[in-house]
Protein backbone atom coordinates (compact mmCIF):
# COMPACT_ATOMS: atom_id res chain seq x y z
CA UNK A 1 0.00 0.00 0.00
CA UNK A 2 2.31 2.10 0.45
CA UNK A 3 4.09 2.56 -2.96
CA UNK A 4 0.14 3.46 -3.74
CA UNK A 5 0.05 6.63 -1.65
CA UNK A 6 -0.18 9.18 -0.58
CA UNK A 7 -3.28 8.16 1.67
CA UNK A 8 -4.99 10.78 3.46
CA UNK A 9 -5.53 10.75 8.14
CA UNK A 10 -8.08 7.69 8.90
CA UNK A 11 -8.53 6.46 4.75
CA UNK A 12 -11.59 5.36 3.39
CA UNK A 13 -11.12 2.93 1.26
CA UNK A 14 -13.67 1.17 -0.74
CA UNK A 15 -12.92 -2.71 -1.49
CA UNK A 16 -14.95 -4.86 -4.75
CA UNK A 17 -16.18 -7.89 -2.77
CA UNK A 18 -17.01 -10.41 -4.77
CA UNK A 19 -16.98 -13.08 -2.05
CA UNK A 20 -14.45 -15.22 -3.68
CA UNK A 21 -11.13 -16.06 -2.14
CA UNK A 22 -9.17 -13.09 -3.69
CA UNK A 23 -11.27 -10.46 -3.04
CA UNK A 24 -12.21 -11.67 0.84
CA UNK A 25 -8.39 -12.22 1.04
CA UNK A 26 -8.13 -7.98 0.31
CA UNK A 27 -11.03 -7.23 2.57
CA UNK A 28 -9.55 -8.82 5.40
CA UNK A 29 -5.92 -7.47 4.34
CA UNK A 30 -7.41 -3.60 4.07
CA UNK A 31 -9.29 -3.93 7.01
CA UNK A 32 -5.88 -4.66 8.94
CA UNK A 33 -4.11 -1.77 7.18
CA UNK A 34 -7.06 0.90 7.59
CA UNK A 35 -7.63 -0.47 11.43
CA UNK A 36 -3.82 1.16 12.29
CA UNK A 37 -4.48 4.20 11.10
CA UNK A 38 -7.90 4.72 11.93
CA UNK A 39 -9.92 4.61 8.77
CA UNK A 40 -12.80 2.21 7.75
CA UNK A 41 -13.13 -0.58 4.83
CA UNK A 42 -16.66 -0.24 3.03
CA UNK A 43 -16.74 -3.83 0.69
CA UNK A 44 -18.89 -3.36 -2.31
CA UNK A 45 -20.79 -6.27 -3.96
CA UNK A 46 -22.00 -5.94 -7.71
CA UNK A 47 -25.33 -8.12 -8.66
CA UNK A 48 -25.26 -8.32 -12.59
CA UNK A 49 -28.56 -10.57 -12.60
CA UNK A 50 -27.23 -12.55 -14.50
CA UNK A 51 -27.12 -15.84 -11.89
CA UNK A 52 -30.00 -16.29 -10.05
CA UNK A 53 -27.51 -17.17 -7.02
CA UNK A 54 -26.22 -13.87 -7.17
CA UNK A 55 -28.54 -12.11 -5.33
CA UNK A 56 -27.86 -14.45 -2.20
CA UNK A 57 -24.07 -14.56 -2.49
CA UNK A 58 -23.64 -11.09 -1.92
CA UNK A 59 -26.31 -11.30 1.42
CA UNK A 60 -23.48 -13.83 1.95
CA UNK A 61 -20.56 -11.26 1.54
CA UNK A 62 -22.41 -8.81 3.73
CA UNK A 63 -22.84 -11.77 6.96
CA UNK A 64 -19.21 -12.20 6.32
CA UNK A 65 -17.88 -8.41 6.17
CA UNK A 66 -20.24 -7.64 9.21
CA UNK A 67 -18.13 -9.89 11.25
CA UNK A 68 -15.04 -8.15 10.35
CA UNK A 69 -16.66 -5.13 11.05
CA UNK A 70 -17.07 -3.80 7.81
CA UNK A 71 -19.96 -1.64 6.04
CA UNK A 72 -21.05 -3.57 3.21
CA UNK A 73 -23.53 -2.79 0.25
CA UNK A 74 -24.74 -4.48 -3.34
CA UNK A 75 -24.61 -2.70 -6.19
CA UNK A 76 -27.42 -3.86 -8.73
CA UNK A 77 -27.12 -3.69 -12.76
CA UNK A 78 -30.72 -2.92 -14.16
CA UNK A 79 -29.74 -2.62 -17.71
CA UNK A 80 -30.51 -5.51 -19.98
CA UNK A 81 -28.20 -8.36 -20.17
CA UNK A 82 -25.47 -8.55 -22.78
CA UNK A 83 -26.08 -11.09 -25.49
CA UNK A 84 -22.24 -10.99 -26.55
CA UNK A 85 -19.40 -10.42 -25.18
CA UNK A 86 -20.61 -11.43 -21.40
CA UNK A 87 -17.56 -11.50 -19.42
CA UNK A 88 -16.48 -7.81 -20.42
CA UNK A 89 -19.97 -6.25 -20.38
CA UNK A 90 -20.11 -7.32 -16.62
CA UNK A 91 -16.91 -5.92 -16.19
CA UNK A 92 -17.34 -2.71 -17.39
CA UNK A 93 -20.88 -2.22 -15.42
CA UNK A 94 -19.20 -3.69 -12.64
CA UNK A 95 -16.94 -0.66 -12.63
CA UNK A 96 -19.24 1.94 -13.36
CA UNK A 97 -21.23 0.89 -10.90
CA UNK A 98 -18.83 0.95 -8.60
CA UNK A 99 -16.87 4.40 -8.86
CA UNK A 100 -20.01 5.83 -9.45
CA UNK A 101 -20.83 4.65 -5.54
CA UNK A 102 -17.32 6.14 -4.94
CA UNK A 103 -18.29 9.28 -5.97
CA UNK A 104 -21.55 9.86 -4.70
CA UNK A 105 -20.16 8.68 -1.16
CA UNK A 106 -16.94 10.71 -1.17
CA UNK A 107 -14.77 7.44 -1.36
CA UNK A 108 -11.50 8.19 -3.49
CA UNK A 109 -10.23 4.98 -3.55
CA UNK A 110 -11.26 1.85 -5.13
CA UNK A 111 -9.36 -1.39 -4.14
CA UNK A 112 -9.49 -4.79 -6.43
CA UNK A 113 -7.92 -8.18 -5.80
CA UNK A 114 -6.28 -9.24 -8.63
CA UNK A 115 -2.99 -11.02 -8.12
CA UNK A 116 -0.24 -11.95 -9.74
CA UNK A 117 -2.19 -14.70 -11.26
CA UNK A 118 -4.39 -13.12 -12.90
CA UNK A 119 -1.52 -10.74 -13.65
CA UNK A 120 -0.23 -13.75 -16.08
CA UNK A 121 -3.51 -14.69 -17.85
CA UNK A 122 -3.46 -10.63 -19.05
CA UNK A 123 -0.05 -11.18 -19.65
CA UNK A 124 -0.50 -14.25 -22.13
CA UNK A 125 -4.27 -13.63 -23.48
CA UNK A 126 -2.73 -10.08 -24.89
CA UNK A 127 0.34 -11.84 -26.12
CA UNK A 128 -1.56 -13.95 -27.62
CA UNK A 129 -4.11 -11.24 -30.04
CA UNK A 130 -0.52 -9.51 -30.74
CA UNK A 131 -0.71 -6.59 -28.54
CA UNK A 132 1.82 -3.63 -28.16
CA UNK A 133 3.28 -2.13 -25.21
CA UNK A 134 0.35 -1.02 -23.34
CA UNK A 135 -1.50 -4.15 -23.74
CA UNK A 136 1.90 -6.28 -22.29
CA UNK A 137 2.47 -4.14 -19.35
CA UNK A 138 -0.70 -5.76 -18.05
CA UNK A 139 -3.04 -3.88 -15.09
CA UNK A 140 -1.31 -1.40 -13.49
CA UNK A 141 -1.48 -1.26 -9.58
CA UNK A 142 -2.31 2.67 -9.66
CA UNK A 143 -4.57 4.17 -11.86
CA UNK A 144 -8.41 6.40 -12.15
CA UNK A 145 -11.43 5.58 -13.75
CA UNK A 146 -14.28 8.38 -13.87
CA UNK A 147 -12.05 10.30 -11.22
CA UNK A 148 -11.60 7.52 -8.45
CA UNK A 149 -7.99 5.99 -7.57
CA UNK A 150 -8.17 2.00 -8.65
CA UNK A 151 -5.58 0.69 -6.06
CA UNK A 152 -4.32 -3.39 -7.19
CA UNK A 153 -2.11 -3.80 -3.93
CA UNK A 154 -1.95 -7.89 -4.65
CA UNK A 155 -0.34 -8.03 -7.70
CA UNK A 156 3.00 -9.38 -6.56
CA UNK A 157 1.12 -11.60 -4.37
CA UNK A 158 0.01 -15.26 -6.26
CA UNK A 159 -3.40 -16.50 -5.48
CA UNK A 160 -2.43 -19.23 -3.15
CA UNK A 161 -1.06 -16.94 -0.63
CA UNK A 162 -4.45 -15.22 -0.41
CA UNK A 163 -5.96 -19.12 -0.08
CA UNK A 164 -4.02 -19.81 2.84
CA UNK A 165 -4.72 -16.40 4.44
CA UNK A 166 -8.13 -17.82 4.52
CA UNK A 167 -7.84 -21.17 5.29
CA UNK A 168 -5.47 -19.51 7.94
CA UNK A 169 -8.56 -18.13 9.26
CA UNK A 170 -10.92 -20.33 9.42
CA UNK A 171 -12.47 -18.15 6.61
CA UNK A 172 -15.03 -19.53 4.07
CA UNK A 173 -15.23 -18.08 0.25
CA UNK A 174 -17.58 -18.29 -2.55
CA UNK A 175 -16.50 -20.34 -5.62
CA UNK A 176 -18.06 -18.38 -9.36
CA UNK A 177 -18.56 -21.46 -11.44
CA UNK A 178 -17.85 -18.91 -14.09
CA UNK A 179 -14.06 -18.99 -13.59
CA UNK A 180 -14.51 -22.69 -14.30
CA UNK A 181 -16.78 -22.33 -17.72
CA UNK A 182 -14.78 -23.47 -20.50
CA UNK A 183 -16.61 -20.97 -22.38
CA UNK A 184 -14.58 -18.38 -21.34
CA UNK A 185 -10.91 -18.08 -22.68
CA UNK A 186 -9.84 -17.42 -19.94
CA UNK A 187 -10.82 -20.01 -17.67
CA UNK A 188 -8.95 -22.22 -20.54
CA UNK A 189 -5.85 -20.36 -20.43
CA UNK A 190 -6.27 -20.71 -16.23
CA UNK A 191 -6.35 -24.32 -16.87
CA UNK A 192 -3.34 -24.61 -18.84
CA UNK A 193 -1.44 -22.30 -16.20
CA UNK A 194 -2.03 -25.02 -13.43
CA UNK A 195 0.60 -26.85 -14.94
CA UNK A 196 3.25 -23.97 -14.76
CA UNK A 197 5.54 -23.74 -11.94
CA UNK A 198 5.68 -21.19 -9.23
CA UNK A 199 9.21 -20.18 -10.83
CA UNK A 200 7.73 -20.11 -14.70
CA UNK A 201 4.55 -17.94 -13.32
CA UNK A 202 6.93 -15.51 -11.50
CA UNK A 203 9.28 -14.78 -15.01
CA UNK A 204 5.98 -14.46 -16.34
CA UNK A 205 4.73 -11.86 -14.20
CA UNK A 206 8.10 -9.99 -13.91
CA UNK A 207 8.12 -10.11 -17.83
CA UNK A 208 4.71 -7.92 -17.78
CA UNK A 209 6.58 -5.77 -14.82
CA UNK A 210 9.70 -4.88 -17.48
CA UNK A 211 7.13 -4.14 -20.05
CA UNK A 212 5.29 -1.69 -17.73
CA UNK A 213 8.24 0.15 -17.02
CA UNK A 214 8.63 1.00 -20.93
CA UNK A 215 4.90 1.61 -20.89
CA UNK A 216 5.75 3.93 -17.59
CA UNK A 217 8.08 6.28 -19.77
CA UNK A 218 6.56 5.92 -22.99
CA UNK A 219 3.32 7.28 -21.38
CA UNK A 220 5.65 10.61 -19.99
CA UNK A 221 6.53 11.28 -23.57
CA UNK A 222 2.71 10.83 -24.46
CA UNK A 223 1.99 13.42 -22.24
CA UNK A 224 4.16 16.08 -23.41
CA UNK A 225 3.11 15.33 -27.22
CA UNK A 226 -0.67 15.84 -25.85
CA UNK A 227 0.90 19.71 -24.31
CA UNK A 228 2.17 20.42 -27.91
CA UNK A 229 -0.14 18.75 -30.23
CA UNK A 230 -3.51 18.65 -28.70
CA UNK A 231 -6.60 21.12 -27.39
CA UNK A 232 -8.86 19.62 -25.65
CA UNK A 233 -12.46 21.91 -25.31
CA UNK A 234 -14.80 22.00 -22.15
CA UNK A 235 -17.31 20.36 -25.24
CA UNK A 236 -15.68 17.13 -25.11
CA UNK A 237 -13.75 17.82 -28.40
CA UNK A 238 -10.35 17.79 -29.04
CA UNK A 239 -8.27 19.27 -32.09
CA UNK A 240 -5.26 17.86 -32.76
CA UNK A 241 -2.33 18.96 -35.01
CA UNK A 242 -1.11 16.92 -37.73
CA UNK A 243 2.26 17.89 -38.43
CA UNK A 244 3.55 17.45 -34.81
CA UNK A 245 1.44 14.56 -34.45
CA UNK A 246 3.34 12.96 -37.60
CA UNK A 247 7.32 14.50 -36.15
CA UNK A 248 6.67 12.26 -33.07
CA UNK A 249 7.61 8.60 -33.40
CA UNK A 250 4.98 5.85 -33.54
CA UNK A 251 4.92 4.28 -30.38
CA UNK A 252 4.52 7.92 -28.75
CA UNK A 253 1.51 9.03 -31.29
CA UNK A 254 0.00 5.52 -31.02
CA UNK A 255 -0.11 5.81 -27.18
CA UNK A 256 -1.79 9.60 -27.21
CA UNK A 257 -4.16 8.21 -30.21
CA UNK A 258 -5.32 5.53 -27.47
CA UNK A 259 -5.93 8.56 -24.87
CA UNK A 260 -7.24 10.49 -26.81
CA UNK A 261 -9.88 8.19 -28.04
CA UNK A 262 -11.32 6.89 -24.73
CA UNK A 263 -10.93 10.48 -23.63
CA UNK A 264 -13.35 11.75 -26.26
CA UNK A 265 -15.47 8.61 -26.98
CA UNK A 266 -15.75 7.28 -23.02
CA UNK A 267 -14.72 3.78 -23.81
CA UNK A 268 -12.86 2.45 -21.22
CA UNK A 269 -9.98 0.49 -22.85
CA UNK A 270 -7.98 1.06 -26.08
CA UNK A 271 -9.47 -0.05 -29.51
CA UNK A 272 -7.33 -3.26 -30.68
CA UNK A 273 -3.95 -2.11 -31.57
CA UNK A 274 -4.33 -3.16 -35.42
CA UNK A 275 -7.14 -0.48 -35.73
CA UNK A 276 -5.25 1.71 -34.01
CA UNK A 277 -2.19 1.26 -35.99
CA UNK A 278 -4.11 1.40 -39.04
CA UNK A 279 -5.82 4.89 -37.54
CA UNK A 280 -1.99 6.33 -36.94
CA UNK A 281 -1.48 5.70 -40.27
CA UNK A 282 -4.08 7.53 -41.77
CA UNK A 283 -3.34 10.32 -39.43
CA UNK A 284 0.55 10.60 -39.93
CA UNK A 285 0.35 9.88 -43.24
CA UNK A 286 -0.38 12.54 -46.38
CA UNK A 287 -2.81 14.93 -46.00
CA UNK A 288 -6.45 13.02 -46.16
CA UNK A 289 -10.09 14.59 -47.33
CA UNK A 290 -12.22 12.15 -46.26
CA UNK A 291 -13.19 11.17 -41.89
CA UNK A 292 -12.67 8.15 -40.53
CA UNK A 293 -14.59 6.85 -37.34
CA UNK A 294 -13.28 4.67 -34.48
CA UNK A 295 -14.17 3.82 -30.53
CA UNK A 296 -16.85 5.84 -30.41
CA UNK A 297 -15.26 9.16 -32.27
CA UNK A 298 -15.62 11.06 -35.26
CA UNK A 299 -12.04 12.04 -36.78
CA UNK A 300 -13.00 14.84 -39.61
CA UNK A 301 -9.73 16.58 -41.39
CA UNK A 302 -9.92 20.57 -41.24
CA UNK A 303 -7.05 22.97 -42.52
CA UNK A 304 -4.20 22.66 -40.59
CA UNK A 305 -5.98 20.53 -37.70
CA UNK A 306 -7.73 17.22 -37.36
CA UNK A 307 -11.18 17.34 -35.13
CA UNK A 308 -11.52 14.82 -33.02
CA UNK A 309 -15.41 14.42 -31.31
CA UNK A 310 -18.26 12.22 -29.95
CA UNK A 311 -19.95 9.82 -32.01
CA UNK A 312 -23.62 11.55 -31.46
CA UNK A 313 -25.27 8.83 -33.18
CA UNK A 314 -24.24 6.24 -30.64
CA UNK A 315 -25.63 8.91 -27.68
CA UNK A 316 -29.54 6.85 -27.35
CA UNK A 317 -29.37 7.78 -23.79
CA UNK A 318 -32.83 9.72 -22.40
CA UNK A 319 -32.89 10.20 -18.50
CA UNK A 320 -36.04 11.00 -16.51
CA UNK A 321 -34.76 14.05 -14.16
CA UNK A 322 -35.87 16.11 -11.26
CA UNK A 323 -34.99 19.42 -10.35
CA UNK A 324 -31.59 19.52 -7.82
CA UNK A 325 -30.32 16.55 -9.13
CA UNK A 326 -26.41 15.26 -10.00
CA UNK A 327 -25.64 12.61 -12.00
CA UNK A 328 -23.09 11.43 -14.90
CA UNK A 329 -24.47 11.10 -18.70
CA UNK A 330 -21.72 10.06 -21.22
CA UNK A 331 -18.29 12.02 -20.37
CA UNK A 332 -20.20 14.80 -18.52
CA UNK A 333 -20.97 15.52 -15.14
CA UNK A 334 -24.38 17.44 -14.62
CA UNK A 335 -26.57 19.37 -12.49
CA UNK A 336 -30.15 20.13 -12.85
CA UNK A 337 -31.00 23.67 -11.15
CA UNK A 338 -33.03 23.44 -8.27
CA UNK A 339 -36.84 23.12 -7.60
CA UNK A 340 -37.24 26.87 -6.62
CA UNK A 341 -35.79 27.64 -10.95
CA UNK A 342 -37.42 25.07 -12.00
CA UNK A 343 -41.16 25.28 -10.52
CA UNK A 344 -42.71 22.63 -12.48
CA UNK A 345 -40.05 19.99 -12.23
CA UNK A 346 -42.45 17.21 -14.52
CA UNK A 347 -41.25 16.07 -17.33
CA UNK A 348 -37.83 16.79 -17.19
CA UNK A 349 -35.37 14.47 -19.34
CA UNK A 350 -31.35 15.32 -20.48
CA UNK A 351 -30.60 13.56 -23.50
CA UNK A 352 -28.57 15.15 -26.94
CA UNK A 353 -29.46 18.10 -28.67
CA UNK A 354 -29.71 16.01 -31.99
CA UNK A 355 -29.49 17.43 -35.20
CA UNK A 356 -32.74 18.95 -36.01
CA UNK A 357 -32.94 20.93 -32.65
CA UNK A 358 -30.05 22.54 -33.55
CA UNK A 359 -30.62 23.94 -36.82
CA UNK A 360 -33.28 25.54 -35.21
CA UNK A 361 -31.14 27.08 -33.01
CA UNK A 362 -28.33 27.91 -35.44
CA UNK A 363 -30.42 30.37 -37.75
CA UNK A 364 -29.79 32.87 -34.45
CA UNK A 365 -26.17 32.21 -35.02
CA UNK A 366 -25.52 31.45 -31.40
CA UNK A 367 -22.28 29.29 -30.74
CA UNK A 368 -19.08 28.84 -33.04
CA UNK A 369 -18.73 25.21 -31.73
CA UNK A 370 -17.84 22.87 -34.95
CA UNK A 371 -21.17 21.65 -36.16
CA UNK A 372 -20.08 17.68 -35.98
CA UNK A 373 -20.19 18.69 -31.94
CA UNK A 374 -22.98 20.04 -31.71
CA UNK A 375 -25.68 16.82 -32.08
CA UNK A 376 -23.79 15.17 -29.36
CA UNK A 377 -23.82 18.05 -26.55
CA UNK A 378 -26.58 17.26 -23.26
CA UNK A 379 -29.22 19.37 -23.07
CA UNK A 380 -31.89 19.42 -20.66
CA UNK A 381 -35.96 19.03 -22.44
CA UNK A 382 -39.66 19.52 -21.12
CA UNK A 383 -41.61 17.57 -23.50
CA UNK A 384 -40.56 18.41 -26.72
CA UNK A 385 -39.59 22.22 -25.77
CA UNK A 386 -36.08 22.65 -24.87
CA UNK A 387 -34.77 24.25 -21.69
CA UNK A 388 -31.03 24.48 -21.60
CA UNK A 389 -27.50 23.62 -23.14
CA UNK A 390 -24.57 24.70 -21.40
CA UNK A 391 -22.02 24.56 -24.04
CA UNK A 392 -23.49 27.07 -26.36
CA UNK A 393 -25.49 30.82 -25.34
CA UNK A 394 -29.62 29.43 -25.14
CA UNK A 395 -31.09 30.45 -21.95
CA UNK A 396 -34.98 31.08 -21.91
CA UNK A 397 -35.10 32.37 -18.68
CA UNK A 398 -33.39 35.21 -19.42
CA UNK A 399 -33.08 36.76 -15.65
CA UNK A 400 -31.25 33.35 -14.32
CA UNK A 401 -27.63 33.89 -13.23
CA UNK A 402 -27.21 30.04 -13.86
CA UNK A 403 -28.22 27.98 -16.24
CA UNK A 404 -30.59 25.76 -15.79
CA UNK A 405 -28.79 22.46 -16.53
CA UNK A 406 -24.84 22.62 -15.68
CA UNK A 407 -22.28 20.12 -17.29
CA UNK A 408 -18.37 19.63 -16.57
CA UNK A 409 -16.64 17.33 -19.10
CA UNK A 410 -15.42 14.72 -17.17
CA UNK A 411 -14.12 11.69 -18.95
CA UNK A 412 -13.53 8.58 -17.58
CA UNK A 413 -10.02 8.35 -18.84
CA UNK A 414 -8.02 11.13 -18.47
CA UNK A 415 -6.34 12.72 -21.77
CA UNK A 416 -3.16 12.94 -19.41
CA UNK A 417 -3.51 10.32 -16.21
CA UNK A 418 -1.79 10.16 -13.50
CA UNK A 419 1.37 7.58 -13.37
CA UNK A 420 1.40 4.15 -14.19
CA UNK A 421 2.53 2.99 -11.00
CA UNK A 422 4.33 -0.76 -11.29
CA UNK A 423 3.22 -3.70 -9.11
Amino acid sequence: MAALGPFEDAPVLAVAVSGGADSLALAVLAGAWTAGRGGRVVGLSVDHGLRAAAAGECRQVGTWLAGLGMAHHTLTYHGAPPTRGIQAAARDARYRLLTDWCRANGVPHLLLAHHRDDQVETFLMRLARGSGLDGLAGMPALSRFAGVRILRPLLGLPKARLVGLLENRGQDWIEDPSNRDPAFRRSRLRRRLARLTAAELAGLAATARAFAGHRQAVSAMASDLAAAAVDLHPAGYAELSPARYAAAPAAIRRRLLARLLMCVGGGGYPPRADRLSALDGWLAGPAATAGRTLAGCRLLPRPGRVLICREAGRLTETRSVVPGERLRWDRFRLRIADGERLADGDGLRVRRLGTAAWRQLDETGISALPGAVRPGLPTLWRGDRLLSGPHFAFQPRKSASQPLLSAVFAPAQALVPDGFTLA
